[in-house]
């Protein structure tokens, strides 16, 4: 990395030509310098946490003034830049990584609980053909030790697991446990929220242990307590969470930062559950926190492995993507059976062909949960939000043929049948994020037009539309919007020409949304170079963790 090309945003080279104007160094050496520092800039907005120096940048960067080697830190005052080995962090994306490391490391090597009679795992985990049960392998780990992590792909019974072992440990506890649920958005914490409703419904316990199993899940912002526009949270090691037990779903999603600050919030013994797919997207934000976890702590760590959610053609197809095998992926699309299928015409008139069933209840005035039962049969997700079959393109093109086919009527920005998605948190409102609703004539406003959004429970919130947040339509949503949601049929759209964006993990991540069927619209050329990316980011915690734990 140390001699990657990149292209840097005007906020690289600003920041950058303003620590070299500061720094302690020769004229000649300035430029130098300041390259290094927008390499560092831009590499973080990618998603790195540092990047990797030759012996030459790092001393030429230890001479500045402006860094500090991370061994000196103790003794020194902290430096905007931190050099640790062969790797430069801004010195905030270095104190995460420290205080993430150093805490969990400390969650590691608190004594196990007691644990649970055999009987008791016997009666939540009835024996199938799978040796060894999995699912029962993660609620023993989870029950003896107060930190766990529990991967696995979608489908796999994560959340089926955790209600379980949410209901072990209150039978052991013998009282009532404060405990948490979370995720890193809305739509993933609705999700939670869902699951766990209907699974704790099935358990082998009493009426009792079922009532203290809480049914509402929230967002990690909203856990912690977020205080915009500031960074930091009402929640922290001086203020700590209540909770006895908490859990995050999706937490590949989780980066970095927020990784950190949740841990830092823990009051002491509490314990931490952590749920997610190690094999889809990263964060956005800087960071790989759910890989590097699994990687430095495998006695931590369970991977279920059997895949309940779809069948095994969409399993197969999975698969194939996330070792990369091109040639068989493409083999199953044109050759698998009707859940998986390529596409080669222009995706825009199938893609408005699918809206036609929810748009006839909504123009024959159905019942809410008719409409948004049919809306949500189906989803096209797009890699890109710009260029041709990217998120935007598809929306107009979509939205101008419903137009011309008379299925929609366009008086304005708001017509009945727009399906929206929001773009920016609103805590005041309760929509973040990700959250999707349908525009619809309220039947009990005269037919004036609202913005529904279905709860967990089935009810609906409306809104006035110029009440929203930003939004957009939402015809098609990015690949990105799109975890922490399932979908039971799916449309993929990659770009006619590959770009950055696309990797074996983005597409791995789409046709994991799909239960029942998922169809790409992609040329091979595209297919193959998509495959053969991965995402790589340049991190420091595997490292870290093992000084920790001395490994």
């Amino acid at each position: 990395m140390a001699n990657q090309t990149v292209t840097l945003s005007a906020l690289d080279s600003a920041l950058s030509r303003f620590l070299a104007a500061r720094a302690n160094l020769p004229e000649h050496q300035k430029d130098l310098f300041a390259h290094r520092v927008a390499t560092l800039s831009k590499q973080q907005s990618q998603g790195h946490s540092c990047i990797l120096l030759d012996a030459k940048s790092k001393a030429l960067v230890l001479a500045s003034g402006l860094a500090t080697a991370a061994e000196d830190l103790s003794q020194a005052q902290p430096a905007p830049l931190v050099v640790n080995g062969d790797r430069l962090y801004f010195y905030q994306q270095w104190f995460y990584e420290q205080r993430l490391a150093q805490h969990i490391s400390s969650l590691c090597l608190t004594p196990p609980a007691p644990t649970a009679m055999p009987e008791v795992f016997e009666r939540y985990f009835t024996p199938g053909k799978d040796s060894p049960d999995w699912q029962q392998e993660a609620a023993k780990m989870a029950v003896s030790q107060i930190f766990c992590l529990i991967t696995g792909g979608p489908g796999t019974g994560k959340t089926t697991t955790v209600v379980k072992i949410l209901a072990i440990l209150l039978e052991l506890a013998g009282s009532a446990l404060h405990i948490a649920l979370a995720a890193p958005t809305g739509k993933a914490a609705m999700r939670l929220q869902e699951a766990l409703i209907y699974q704790k419904q099935h358990l082998p316990c009493s009426e009792t242990i079922k009532t203290q199993i809480p049914e509402t899940a929230t967002t990690l912002h909203r856990l912690l307590g977020a205080q915009p526009p500031s960074p930091h949270f009402r929640h922290n090691a001086e203020n700590p969470l209540s909770y006895d037990v908490v859990v995050v779903d999706e937490a590949s999603m989780v980066d970095l930062a927020l990784m950190s600050k949740l841990v830092y919030a823990l009051k002491p013994q509490s314990r931490l559950i952590l749920l997610g797919d190690k094999d889809q997207l990263t964060s956005v934000e800087a960071g790989a926190v759910l890989a590097d976890l699994s990687a430095a702590l495998p006695y931590h760590t369970v991977d279920l492995k059997t895949a309940h959610r779809f069948g095994d053609a969409i399993k197969t197809l999975a698969q194939a993507i996330r070792q990369g095998q091109a040639d068989t992926a493409w083999h199953l699309l044109q050759n698998g059976d009707a859940a998986t299928l390529l596409r080669s015409t222009d995706p825009i008139g199938y893609i408005a062909e699918q809206q036609e069933q929810y748009l006839t209840l909504v123009k024959n005035k159905a019942d809410y949960p008719q409409i948004f039962a049919a809306h949500a049969r189906f989803q096209t997700l797009c890699a890109n939000r710009q260029g041709k079959y990217g998120v935007i393109d598809i929306n107009l093109r979509v939205q101008q043929t419903l137009l011309r086919q008379q299925r929609i009527q366009l008086a304005g920005p708001w017509y009945s049948g727009r399906p929206v998605q929001i773009v920016q948190n609103a805590p005041h409102l309760h929509l973040y994020n990700g959250d999707t609703g349908l525009c619809l004539p309220d039947y009990h406003q005269n037919g004036a037009l609202r913005v529904f959004f279905q709860q967990p429970d089935g009810s609906f919130k409306k809104y006035l539309p110029n009440r929203l947040p930003a939004c957009e339509t939402a015809f098609a949503m990015t690949i990105h919007k799109s975890q922490g949601s399932e979908f039971p049929e799916i449309l993929v759209v990659l770009p006619e020409t590959a770009n950055a964006v696309l990797s074996r993990e983005l597409l791995y991540t789409a046709v994991t949304r799909a239960k029942q069927s998922v169809k790409l619209a992609v040329s091979y050329p595209v297919f193959a170079e998509t495959l053969a990316r991965t995402v790589q980011r340049a991190t420091g915690l595997l490292a870290t963790f093992n000084r920790y734990c001395g490994g």
